[in-house]
């Protein structure tokens, strides 16, 4: 059954670090329509036909037929009878452009979380937003990050914990002292409001804040703090860990060698598995982009040799 390949193939990659929570959906829907069709091996055909009635787009289909190229390849070296669909469709090439936030901004978004209509259910709401969009600005956390942390991942000596995030790693962080009064004043209105929870950013049922929550209310202090109002597509709240990662560099020395430490560092601040996934955060700097990758690439082969 397809069903039990998917498990065992997602077996194997977990245990390479990679979570693969939306390829589980997408392996699992298809094998179900392979299923329905009385099938027990993956046909390029069959591919093809599923994707249209499983994604409205062209970039969801993409990103479900690079899934399950992967799967086939996966199955077909096992039995050549696994077909591997042709990778026909056009896959996106263009990932959203960051917007990099001024200081003015951050600081127009925290004002305005820091003005947030009250709510009984959540006496918590201002102090919350304002301590979260603050952390992730100051730090570059990601949003999920975030919003897994727990009350005992504050560690003595200002350190965050950051427990098997993406690539299922964890990392330490240090905070600025200015980062650790911040959230200390905060800690003590939480224990005066928020009730039984271990969670550091909690709901109002005392669980994990959701995502889409998040998002909606970001979303909501952009509008009102009239940030970047003629930008087709809004900023987001990744951007944020764009822009803390820009700053950084933007303060590295103008030694060549300087610069290739400071970038090597900040990916490993930043819980990349490699410093290739951070160039990205390079296109809002275009003109380091080229120095700082050469740079970065010789010192680790240096620490390679």
């Amino acid at each position: 059954m397809l069903s039990a390949d998917v498990t065992r193939y997602l077996s194997l990659r977990r245990a390479l670090g990679y979570k693969l929570i939306k390829a589980e959906r997408h392996l699992l829907a298809f094998a179900r329509f392979a299923s329905e069709r009385g099938e027990s091996h993956v046909r390029a055909a069959t591919v093809l036909t599923w994707l249209p009635t499983a994604a409205k787009t062209p970039n969801s289909m993409a990103h479900r037929l690079t899934n399950l190229i992967g799967f086939a390849r996966f199955l077909h070296a096992e039995d050549p009878r696994h077909e591997i669909p042709p990778a026909d469709i056009k896959r996106p090439t263009n990932r959203p452009v960051p917007y990099i936030y001024t200081k003015c901004e951050i600081a127009r978004i925290l004002d305005t979380a820091g003005n947030l209509r009250l709510q009984k259910p959540n006496p918590l709401r201002r102090e919350l937003y304002v301590t979260l969009f603050g952390l992730i600005a100051a730090t570059g956390l990601r949003i999920s990050e975030a919003l897994a942390l727990r009350l005992d991942d504050i560690l003595p000596d200002g350190v965050l914990h950051i427990r098997e995030t993406k690539f299922r790693k964890s990392r330490l962080v240090p905070l600025h002292a200015t980062v650790m009064e911040a959230l200390q004043g905060y800690l003590e209105v939480r224990r005066q409001r928020a009730g039984e929870s271990d969670w550091l950013f909690p709901s109002v049922q005392h669980r994990q804040l959701y995502p889409t929550t998040v998002n909606c209310t970001f979303r909501s202090l952009l509008r009102r703090a009239g940030i970047a109002p003629e930008r087709g597509q809004p900023p987001r709240i990744h951007d944020l860990r764009h822009t803390f990662a820009t700053r950084v560099l933007e303060q590295c020395g103008a030694g060549r060698s300087e610069v290739a430490r400071h970038f090597v560092a900040l990916s490993t601040y930043l819980g990349h598995v490699s410093i290739h996934n951070t160039y990205w955060y390079l296109q809002a700097t275009p003109e380091m982009m080229a120095d700082i990758a050469a740079a970065a690439e010789a010192l680790v082969g240096e620490k390679a040799a």
